[in-house]
C-alpha cells in the first residue's frame, strides 16, 4: 500500500514543481522587464567593476537560497531541496535574461563573450529573486497549500524576527537593484536640501509603517491591544529602515554610484534610494 501511495505522490509533486517552474518563468519576467528594458542596466554590462559583479552574485546564492527555503517552488523540507530550487530560480534567471536581451537586439552575436555575459550577470541577480516571488505572488492558496502551512513546525519568536529581518532586506534589495544605477539618484540627490533629506526620512519611516500596521493591508501585521503603539515602531519599523538605508549604501556602491561623489552628496543619494527601499522592505512583510 505504501508503494502504491508513493507512485501515486511522486507524479503529482513533479506536476507540482513543474507548475512551480512556470511561476518561476513568469515571476523572473515580471520582476525584471523594468530593469531589462533600462538602459543603464545595459551599459553597466560593460563598465560594472566585475570584482563588485562577481561579490553581486556571491551574495545573491545564500539570498537565494534563504528565499527558496521559505517560498520556493514547492514546499521544501530540507536545505537540500531548497538549495536545488535556488540553483534552478538563478539558471531560469540567467536563461530569462538573456533571451529578452537578445530578442530586444541589446545582445548581438558580434560582442565579445565578455560584454554580453556581464549584462546577462547584472540582469540574472533581479529575475532570479522574481523567479522565487513568483510562487507567492502568481500561486493560488488551495486545500493543500493550508494542509501543508499547518504541518510547518512553528517557528520561536526570535527565529521568526530574524527571518522578518531578512524578508524586508529581500524587498529592499529588489527595489534598490532596479533604482541604483540610474542617473536620477544622483540627481534627486543633488536637487535637495538637508531639510529636504530630513522630511524624506521621515516620510520613509511613516510610510513602512503605515504599509504594515496603520493601513489593513492583507499580510498586515495588527496590534494587541494591550501592546503599545511604539512597540512596533521601535522593533520592526525603524529597523527596517536601517535595513533599507544599508541595502542602499550596498546597492549604489556595487554600481559605482559613490565613486568620487563627496560625502555629503553620498548620504543624500543613500536617502534618496532609502526611500523606494523602504517601500519594498514593508511591502516584503506584506507579500512574501
Amino acid at each position: 500500500m505504501t508503494a502504491i501511495d508513493n507512485d501515486h505522490d511522486d507524479p503529482a509533486r513533479v506536476n507540482r514543481f513543474l507548475v512551480g517552474l512556470a511561476r518561476g518563468i513568469a515571476g523572473a519576467l515580471l520582476f525584471s522587464i523594468p530593469m531589462l528594458m533600462t538602459m543603464e542596466m545595459w551599459f553597466l554590462g560593460f563598465y560594472m567593476d566585475r570584482e563588485r559583479l562577481l561579490i553581486l552574485l556571491v551574495v545573491n546564492l545564500p539570498l537565494l537560497l534563504l528565499l527558496s527555503h521559505r517560498i520556493g517552488f514547492e514546499r521544501t523540507a530540507t536545505w537540500r531541496e531548497s538549495a536545488r530550487d535556488a540553483i534552478v530560480a538563478y539558471g531560469m534567471g540567467v536563461a530569462a535574461s538573456a533571451l529578452i536581451l537578445f530578442l530586444f537586439g541589446v545582445i548581438t552575436i558580434d560582442m565579445s563573450p565578455q560584454e554580453w555575459v556581464g549584462m546577462v550577470a547584472v540582469q540574472a541577480v533581479p529575475a532570479s529573486i522574481g523567479a522565487l516571488l513568483g510562487r507567492s505572488q502568481l500561486s493560488m492558496k488551495d486545500d493543500e497549500d493550508t494542509d501543508e502551512e499547518e504541518d510547518e513546525p512553528a517557528v520561536s519568536s526570535e527565529s521568526g524576527y530574524v527571518i522578518e529581518l531578512f524578508m524586508m532586506a529581500i524587498g529592499a534589495l529588489f527595489l534598490s537593484l532596479n533604482l541604483a544605477p540610474t542617473e536620477e539618484m544622483i540627481l534627486l540627490a543633488y536637487k535637495m536640501t538637508v531639510w529636504h533629506a530630513l522630511a524624506l526620512m521621515l516620510l520613509s519611516i511613516l510610510l513602512m509603517h503605515g504599509f504594515v500596521y496603520a493601513l489593513a493591508f492583507r499580510g498586515g501585521h495588527h496590534l494587541d491591544a494591550d501592546t503599545p503603539v511604539w512597540h512596533a515602531f521601535i522593533r520592526f519599523t525603524i529597523p527596517g529602515y536601517v535595513i533599507a538605508l544599508a541595502v542602499s549604501l550596498y546597492a549604489l556602491w556595487t554600481f559605482g554610484r559613490l565613486d568620487d561623489i563627496a560625502a555629503a552628496e553620498a548620504v543624500l543619494t543613500i536617502i534618496v534610494l532609502g526611500f523606494p527601499a523602504a517601500i519594498g522592505a514593508a511591502a516584503a512583510r506584506l507579500v512574501l
